[in-house]
């Protein structure tokens, strides 16, 4: 049996997965409400480290709980995590603040001038991005507006080597996640040695660096205690949430293409070029089967008002409608929300408009029309357009999928809002049954030598394929939908 863990935004998702059969038997999540994201200022973002690991041992117990596997079989452990998050620890091993997580915008600053002071194409050309609002830049913030924090600094990690390390108390990190956070320079297989020295940071802030698939670090007696596990249990995969999502889809070649609609919407294609975007609208990291001999990279859309425009949209009822109860009262609602559209930009900086917070609007809104369930299909419809707009950049720089792999879940559970996403987007879309804390299972049997990824993937079978049916239609939505897009940024 395999252990996958699954660091998200709004919970821990859990899954032991049967190396025999590569089926999933048991998956649990906590906490049952969305987790809190703390917003001290205005664009600010963070999350306790602590919370993920205390909603990591209940999750597995709740896991447990289910008896449809002993949890003596397990064999090995693997972790899935939301990408950019900048955690730091001290000398005994202890968080030292909240983490700043991915949809924080405060150090968009900090990213742009290093884009400028280390020259933009030797940026996009040995990091293969700007700076911009990830880790490294965040560290930045800390360093010149938390001094005493920064002082107390022993490693800097992502959410996932958070998770590792409380379970091993061995500290690794691996090139992809360091590529994540800009610390990677890809044209010397290494850290950036010029991106440390702009900033000043301490070389020895990074942990050992460790291939994806890797042992990094067995159980210890304390952690397995806590969990019912048993002690010395390998963790031998980590990596960020997207890659994790691409390879549960089996989307691991140039050329194929994965979708996820959590939180956050992210659409990823795979190349073998060290390709970056010229203005830096979407961002290229090592994927989890990148090596500098054969390069694999992920090229990552990412739109941060995704499931979150859903749940916003939910919360208008103080929760007390379910996202099942809201597909189905959409239902008479015509495509194109009878001219309402929404701009779902209200999570913070938005990296493919340019690093911009535009704010969400509602536009075209009709009092004596509109009903609360035009919002939530106009949300819906709001999302896939901005897919759109967000894959025609990744055309500019050479993705051009004819089909796109996604999970069953999230928001791809909506008819409406897979049925919107192909035919505005014009590409189908197959869906498999799969979620991340089920790809880092699978992540750890190949980690462990269990299985290769293409042995897993002979196992895997679309449980719907979704065809274009009325682009036409949709497209004349999406030019009124994105004109009024390009209103609201000129007039910001």
């Amino acid at each position: 049996m395999l252990l996958g863990i699954d660091i998200g935004t709004s919970s821990v998702k859990v899954s032991v997965v049967d190396t025999r059969t590569f089926q999933c038997i048991a998956t649990a999540a906590y906490p049952d409400t969305e987790a809190k994201i703390i917003s001290l200022k205005h664009g600010w973002a963070e999350q306790p480290p602590d919370q993920w690991w205390e909603y990591t041992q209940l999750a597995i117990q709740r896991l447990h709980a289910s008896g449809k596997y002993n949890p003596e079989g397990i064999e090995a452990i693997g972790i899935a995590y939301q990408m950019h998050g900048l955690v730091l620890v001290d000398s005994e091993q202890q968080s030292i603040r909240n983490s700043i997580i991915w949809c924080d915008s405060r150090a968009v600053p900090y990213g742009d001038a290093a884009f400028k002071a280390l020259g933009e194409n030797n940026c996009l050309s040995t990091l293969l991005n700007s700076p911009g609002n990830f880790t490294a830049s965040k560290l930045a913030w800390v360093k010149e507006h938390e001094p005493q924090v920064y002082k107390r600094i022993n490693k800097v990690m992502l959410p996932g080597d958070f998770i590792a390390m409380k379970l091993t108390g061995t500290l690794t990190t691996t090139p992809a996640a360091l590529s994540e956070g800009m610390f990677w320079n890809f044209k010397e297989h290494g850290i950036s040695t010029a991106l440390m020295e702009y900033f000043g940071f301490d070389p020895a802030f990074i942990p050992e660096v460790k291939n994806v698939f890797s042992d990094h670090g067995r159980v210890t007696a304390a952690a397995a205690s806590l969990l019912s596990l048993k002690p010395g249990i390998p963790v031998t995969y980590k990596a960020g949430d997207q890659p994790n999502n691409a390879l549960s889809l089996h989307v691991m070649e140039p050329g194929e293409v994965a979708a996820n609609a959590g939180t956050s919407g992210v659409i990823y294609g795979v190349t073998n070029e060290l390709a970056a975007d010229p203005l830096s609208r979407i961002n290229s990291f090592a994927h989890v089967n990148h090596t500098s001999e054969q390069q694999r990279i992920g090229v990552l859309l990412c739109i941060n008002g995704a499931g979150i425009t859903s749940s916003w949209v939910r919360s208008l009822s103080a929760g007390k409608t379910s996202y099942a109860d809201l597909n189905r009262g959409i239902e008479e609602v015509p495509a194109g929300s009878d001219g309402l559209f929404f701009l779902p930009f209200g999570n913070g900086a938005e990296r493919m408009l340019n690093n911009q917070m535009i704010g969400a609007q509602l536009a075209g809104l009709d009092f004596n029309n509109h009903t609360a369930a035009h919002i939530y299909r106009a949300g819906l419809e709001g999302v896939a357009h901005a897919f759109r707009y967000g894959l025609e950049i990744m055309q500019e720089n050479s993705i051009r999928p004819t089909v796109i792999r996604a999970g069953h879940a999230n928001m791809f559970l909506s008819d409406v809002f897979a049925s919107s996403f192909v035919n505005t987007t014009g590409i189908p879309v197959e869906l498999y049954e799969n979620d991340g804390s089920c790809g880092s299972a699978l992540g750890a049997g190949i980690g462990v030598g269990a299985f290769t990824a293409g042995e897993a993937s002979a196992y895997m079978k679309p449980v719907k394929r979704i065809e274009v049916t009325d682009a036409e239609q949709y497209n004349d939505y999406y030019q009124v939908w994105k004109q009024h897009l390009n209103n609201h940024i000129n007039h910001q």
